[in-house]
């Protein structure tokens, strides 16, 4: 098992064909204001230019393999292998997860990494977060999420089958995930939600930030559509 590195934030990102959301999911971490990240960006064997974008984002921004590390799936390994992928290649003491048609506030991590300091009986912190329609920039209007639970109130929603924790806004202790490992591969469409629950199942706590510190694109290709229909949960 790797040795992990204190403070460092290890962020995963998962990619299947969403060339055209690329450069504003990676600005966004590119320039966050906590200065100590790692990217792990994983290409779900993509049949766009997916690749070519990232190589090109790096040449533009003088972004090398130590900051990002861009890796090639030959087959597709669906999201739960993706994700898992990434999650076993994170060195940072944080882990944190991002969908690659999203992007994060540029002081998200900072703010999470805070927070799990002041908070050591946290094991995971997620986020509010806004979801908005795949527009011109000057025309988004953005509707912030009010499915999302805080505090006790989690547990008790698991613990009845709900779900409320985005998993694109999660960051969690690298430590815990050497506990539990990755996800699972048995349930399409709800492997974030037997993750969140592999952390209460061993006890450890979870809270969600009410802040907004990540924004969900809809759009006619997102991967929860093909599990929820239109206007399907943005976990």
């Amino acid at each position: 098992m790797m040795k992990r590195e204190p403070g460092m934030v290890s962020v995963v990102v998962t990619n299947c064909n969403r060339e055209l959301f690329l450069k504003e999911c990676l600005d966004s971490l590119h320039h966050q204001t906590y200065p100590k990240i790692e990217i792990i960006f994983v290409d779900d064997a993509s049949t766009d230019r997916s690749i070519g974008v990232v190589q090109s984002w790096m040449k533009e921004n003088g972004v090398d393999a130590n900051r990002l590390l861009l890796v090639c799936l030959s087959r597709n390994a669906g999201y739960s292998g993706s994700l898992t992928t990434g999650l076993f290649l994170a060195r940072g003491e944080f882990i944190a997860v991002q969908d690659s048609d999203d992007f994060s506030h540029l002081s998200r991590f900072e703010k999470q990494v805070s927070y799990l300091e002041n908070h050591p009986e946290v094991s995971l912190v997620g986020s509010n977060y806004a979801s908005f329609k795949n527009e011109d920039h000057q025309q988004r209007q953005y509707t912030p999420a009010n499915w999302l639970k805080y505090g006790e109130e989690i547990r008790k929603v698991y613990r009845n089958g709900g779900h409320c924790v985005c998993n694109g806004t999660i960051m969690f202790r690298g430590a815990i995930f050497d506990q539990i490992g990755g996800l699972t591969r048995r349930i399409a469409g709800a492997e974030d939600y037997e993750f969140i629950v592999k952390f209460l199942n061993i006890g450890a706590r979870i809270d969600n930030m009410p802040e907004i510190l990540y924004y969900y694109r809809f759009h006619s290709n997102q991967r929860s559509l093909a599990y929820f229909g239109k206007g399907g949960d943005p976990s």
